[in-house]
């Protein structure tokens, strides 16, 4: 679509084919280990401080506050279908009530990407070799596990959809999923989907008109800023103790990952509502696509969490900034180091 590649999948029945592939193989490794001492001392603080903050989501949130889709629940400039309604000409309450699809839209991607997550949480119980590890990553999988309810419940009883998993998102979590040993389940999960994932929660929770959704989102995001931390943590020894041959590997895995959520970031949204709302895919994707600043805005979801990171753990380097930036999810502009975030902008 002018300079930029996107993934299309044009037959549904393939694509449902896809959603209803539930079971596969996936190597583990199990490691044992007799020391139950505390060996990471940052680790055992992480975990501390995890225990000491978990929430309840049947309590701690008021679920008798409303949620409607007559009301601005995105604000009208952070939803793309929004947007596209409004250069339609289509009146305000069709503009709203596209808000509140996109809502639901992205709300039930991020679900679906909560569901991959406590599974590999799970997974990361077995392939860790230390204690500090293991009970990190047990303590997040209850974390994982709350998330998945909660969001579950606000799709389920306030917004009355979850819809299905995108198509590419699922090939990318089965891979994950089926990724063999430690480091690429820590780079995939914890730095790579994690930090997309906490970018558009932070965008859409600060964009957000609706006071029920931003107080889950919050304490969400709270629950992920621990995650992260122990992906960080955990990545700065498996880079301390890889090759460069290693390194490479995973620098060219990580933006095969990335490249492929940009390809597809909106164009599997736009086709399932185009023909609810009535416009052209093609046409809007080429239409952002040619925008002179395209690139500031589409880097802004990139550049959040996940470049500042894999830059830090020297996972992005010469070798491939220059295939980031082509595909605009590295920016140089003042819109793409992270002080705002708009994800919806591109196609």
């Amino acid at each position: 679509l002018g300079n930029f590649e996107y993934v299309d999948f044009v037959d549904e029945t393939e694509v449902e084919k896809l959603r209803q592939k539930l079971d596969f193989s996936s190597p583990i490794d199990v490691n044992w280990t007799w020391d139950y001492g505390s060996e990471v001392a940052e680790l055992r603080q992480l975990y501390e401080k995890g225990k000491s903050n978990q929430w309840n989501a049947s309590t701690d949130l008021d679920w008798n506050l409303p949620v409607s889709k007559d009301d601005w629940v995105l604000k009208p400039e952070a939803s793309l279908l929004a947007n596209v309604c409004k250069l339609m000409g289509k009146d305000e309450a069709t503009q709203k009530a596209a808000a509140f699809d996109e809502l639901g839209y992205l709300l039930s991607q991020l679900l679906h990407g909560e569901q991959a997550a406590l599974q590999i949480c799970g997974q990361l119980t077995n392939v860790c070799d230390k204690m500090d590890q293991k009970f990190y990553a047990a303590s997040q999988t209850i974390d994982e596990a709350r998330h998945v309810e909660v969001m579950a419940r606000f799709l389920s009883h306030k917004m009355d959809t979850v819809y299905p998993v995108s198509p590419t998102l699922k090939v990318l979590l089965d891979l994950l999923l089926q990724a063999e040993g430690m480091s690429k389940k820590l780079l995939g999960m914890q730095t790579l989907f994690e930090g997309t994932a906490v970018g558009i929660m932070d965008m859409l929770r600060s964009e957000s008109e609706n006071a029920l959704f931003q107080e889950m989102i919050r304490r969400v995001e709270r629950d992920e800023s621990r995650h992260a931390a122990f992906g960080v943590l955990q990545m700065r020894r498996v880079v301390r103790e890889s090759s460069r041959e290693e390194m490479n590997e995973m620098e060219d895995w990580a933006f095969s990952i990335m490249e492929a959520l940009n390809a597809s970031q909106n164009r599997d949204m736009l086709k399932l509502f185009a023909p609810k709302y009535d416009f052209d895919v093609d046409a809007i994707g080429q239409m952002f696509t040619a925008m002179p600043e395209f690139a500031e805005i589409n880097s802004m979801l990139f550049m959040h969490t996940v470049v500042p990171n894999l830059r830090n753990l020297g996972l992005i380097t010469e070798r491939t900034e220059e295939s980031w930036r082509s595909v605009g999810m590295i920016s140089d502009s003042p819109g793409g180091q992270g002080e705002a975030l708009l994800p919806f902008a591109s196609a």
